[in-house]
């Protein structure tokens, strides 16, 4: 009688299956990261799109002015203000911004960038300060604000060019880009209240928008 030969795989089959699996899996998987941070960004953009209204509907209350009010970075670090001792004595007696447009925002959530990972120093002043695990879990926001703004008592219907003006941004760059400078990446609200995913350049060019 001839001998049965049964059905299945040799150790050299086994091999290379797994060996493409893992090369089919190395090369979905920054696919898969990449939709995944998509996904962030996306929510986060609505994020700021929900507070640029809270920030019209606060204008309507207030004679049409932009919120009396700081961010984190403000209060945790006000030395950043040194060049502008008539700002930096004004820190202690001013609201958060998050305490200013509390009636108008109906959800905390709405402060917090989903891929917000936290940071150890201020990405645009380079002074050092913690926010781990989260700047939304240590300080209650993901977002800084264009504070200058603020002390200048300004409206949103004077500003000099709107739509090229940041107000309310991205704690971090590094959260949807990488470390160095260059390659940062952030969400924006602009003062027209359009909201826009951009580089560190962009940034930039906003930052020196001038106000008036």
């Amino acid at each position: 009688m001839r001998p049965v030969r049964r059905g299945g795989f040799t150790l050299i089959e086994l091999l290379i299956v797994i060996t493409i699996l893992a090369i089919i899996a190395a090369l979905l998987f920054p696919v898969f990261s990449r939709t995944r941070e998509k996904a962030r960004q996306v929510r986060c953009l609505s994020n700021l799109r929900q507070l640029g209204q809270a920030f019209v509907m606060y204008a309507s209350d207030y004679d049409d002015q932009f919120p009396y009010a700081v961010d984190f970075a403000d209060k945790a670090v006000p030395w950043i203000w040194n060049g502008f001792p008539e700002f930096q004595a004004q820190i202690p007696f001013m609201p958060t911004i998050l305490e200013a447009l509390d009636p108008y925002v109906k959800n905390d959530e709405i402060w917090h960038c989903p891929s917000d990972i936290g940071f150890d120093d201020l990405d645009f002043t380079g002074e050092m300060l913690a926010a781990h695990p989260e700047a939304f879990t240590t300080y209650g926001s993901s977002y800084l604000y264009r504070t200058e703004i603020s002390f200048r008592e300004l409206s949103p219907d004077f500003l000099n060019l709107p739509a090229q003006t940041n107000i309310l941004m991205d704690a971090h760059g590094s959260w949807h880009g990488e470390n160095p400078f260059g390659r940062r990446r952030y969400n924006v609200l602009y003062g027209d209240g359009h909201v826009k995913h951009v580089g560190r350049n962009q940034l930039n060019e906003a930052w020196e928008t001038p106000l008036q």
